[in-house]
Parts: C-alpha cells; structure tokens; sequence
C-alpha cells in the first residue's frame, strides 16, 4: 500500500519537505549517483521559498514587522515570489524591486501575485541605483516596512540550515559525499553546506559557479574576479555576502551556459524536468564533483544538487528560440524544428 502524506496545518506548511529525486542521465555520465533535491515542487515553485519563509519569521521574532506591516526586497524573481506568497498568507504588504532585465515570466507572476513591483535598469552592485540600494532605500521610505536583505540577512542561511540540510541528510540515510549548487544570495550552498558538515565534516561542499561570477577565483586563488557572461537568472555572485562569510567551501567549478543549457535539454527528454538554467548548471557541477570524488578514491561517491526552479518560469528565454540564437546560445533540437 502507498504511504501518504499527512495533511498540512496550514498552506505555510507545504514550504520545505521537497523530494529528492536520483537523476539518471547525471548518475551515469558521472559515473556514480547524483540526486536532485526538488526545490521547485515549493507552492512559489523554487528553492527561494524557504529563505523568504525564514526572513519573514526572523522578522517577527524580533518585533521588526508588526500586523499590517510591508515587506521590501530586491530580488531577480524568485525570492519575490516566495516573500509574495508568505506576505499574502501572513497578511502583510509586499513591495518587490526587480532588474528589468529578469524574464517576463517572473514580472507576470508577480503583478498576478499582488505585490507591488518596481522595475529598474540592471547595473553593478557599486551603482547606487542599483536594485538591492533601491528596495533597501524604498524600505527606510516606507512606514511599518522591513527590508528583507536577503543578500546579508543570515536568517537565509538559516533556513537551510534548519531545513534543506537535515532533509538532504534523512532522505540520504546519512550517505552522502558531496553537495554543490550555485550561489545567488550564497544562502542555499552555506547554509546546506553547515547544516550537513555538522552532520559529517567528510561532505565535500562545492560552489558550482557561472561564467561572469566572480566566486569561482575567489574560492580558488583568493581574488574576486569574474571572467565571462552568463544569461543565468538569479545566480552569480560578485561579493562576499552575509550568508558567503563562514561558508564551507571545498572545492569549485566553473560552468557555461552552453553546457548548463545541455543538461535542461536532457533533464526535460531523458527524465521528464522542466528546469531553469541554474538547476541545469548545478547538475552539471555535480556530474564534475562526483568525477572528482571517484578520481580520488572514493567508491561509488554520492552528490545532491539542488534543482532550484521550474523552466515554465523562463518560457520567453530559455524555450525560445530566437531569444537564444540572439545570444549565440544553442537552441533544442526540438524547438529548432519549428
């Protein structure tokens, strides 16, 4: 007989408990077993959701947001839609600033979801304009408003700390070898990474980066220095974030687009995921990490990514195509057809 699921207290409650999913095609490239945690089964539909649940109830705990309060965040889509639905379930005001360069997708879900979006020009976080000085400004403006710094606020962090950690670890049975994803905010991979070396200092933790990032050479030769663009939503990082200080990082590895695109492509043909391209390159860090980990000696080594996002949320982007021929990007098969 199929085991169920108990029913939820509240709709809060379907954030987190995602499930870990062996992906094929990745294991056997690898050579060894890859796993994809399932972050885009969360009700906003990406990992995003436990770090906008988290800093939400940071924020209460400490008196910082009050009944009919407003929440402010600058955010590339997803963790706005995450602060979105928790605020509506919570009944606060959400105001979300956003680059105008992020798909069209996200800016629709978040209009559909009520918040009130502000949309700027993307530029360098040096910019005063630029969208995380923007909502942080917006905040100080609004009255009863908390600005959400995702970036900085390690109540991120924390959240996967408390929660996607000591799931990956459980739905494991504890054995597990490496883990590695992308930093945006560097929530995810710091505070997964704490979370399971406190379990066993052994996991090897990975930063999986993007071309146009600047972490790759600080984690390998100590300087931040980016190199490359990506078309990637939501990751990369030039800085040393609140959530990056303190990270267990082991090793790195260095991605592009190109081969990020390939593993969606394969993910959605061969095992039926509709990914964005940060999931494709997080998979494609863990076939790289779990090569590395049998070329040094371990046996049939075990590597959990995270699957950040549904590709429905990039329908203009990554599954159009001339938007990628545009950028010089290869375009499915599939689509090439038409």
């Amino acid at each position: 007989m199929m085991a169920t699921t108990p029913a939820r207290e509240r709709a809060l409650d379907l954030i987190g408990n995602t499930p870990l999913v062996r992906l094929e095609g990745p294991s056997r490239e690898a050579g060894c077993e890859i796993f994809g945690k399932c972050e885009f089964l969360n009700p906003g539909a990406s990992v995003k959701d436990r770090a906008a649940l988290g800093i939400v109830r940071d924020a209460e705990a400490r008196g910082e947001l009050a009944p009919g309060g407003c929440v402010v965040e600058g955010t590339a889509g997803n963790t706005g839609i995450g602060l979105a639905l928790v605020c509506n379930a919570l009944g606060y005001r959400c105001v979300i600033v956003m680059p105008d360069n992020q798909s069209r997708e996200k800016m629709d879900t978040l209009r559909a979801l009520g918040v009130e979006l502000v949309l700027v020009p993307p530029t360098k976080y040096s910019d005063c304009n630029h969208f995380v000085h923007t909502s942080r400004r917006l905040a100080e403006e609004t009255p009863g408003a908390v600005w959400a710094a995702q970036f900085d606020n390690i109540a991120n962090r924390r959240a996967h700390i408390d929660t996607t950690a000591p799931e990956i670890w459980d739905q494991m049975e504890g054995r597990i070898d490496g883990f590695t994803c992308a930093a945006g905010t560097g929530g995810t991979i710091a505070g997964v990474g704490l979370g399971l070396k406190e379990r066993d200092e052994s996991v090897v933790i990975a930063l999986t980066d993007p071309h146009g990032a600047a972490l790759y050479e600080y984690y390998a030769h100590g300087e931040l220095q980016a190199q490359g663009t990506s078309v990637a939503e939501g990751i990369g990082q030039g800085r040393i974030t609140g959530n990056l200080e303190g990270a267990p990082i082991d090793t790195q590895f260095r991605i592009s687009d190109a081969e990020g695109l390939a593993w969606v492509a394969r993910l959605l043909r061969e095992e039926g995921l509709c990914l964005g391209l940060s999931s494709g390159i997080n998979v494609a860090g863990a076939v790289a990490l779990g090569r590395q980990l049998a070329a040094g000696g371990r046996a049939n080594p075990r590597v959990a990514t995270i699957l950040c996002d549904t590709g429905f949320r990039y329908l203009s982007t990554l599954f159009n195509p001339e938007w990628l021929r545009a950028r010089g990007l290869p375009v499915f098969d599939w689509l090439a057809r038409d």
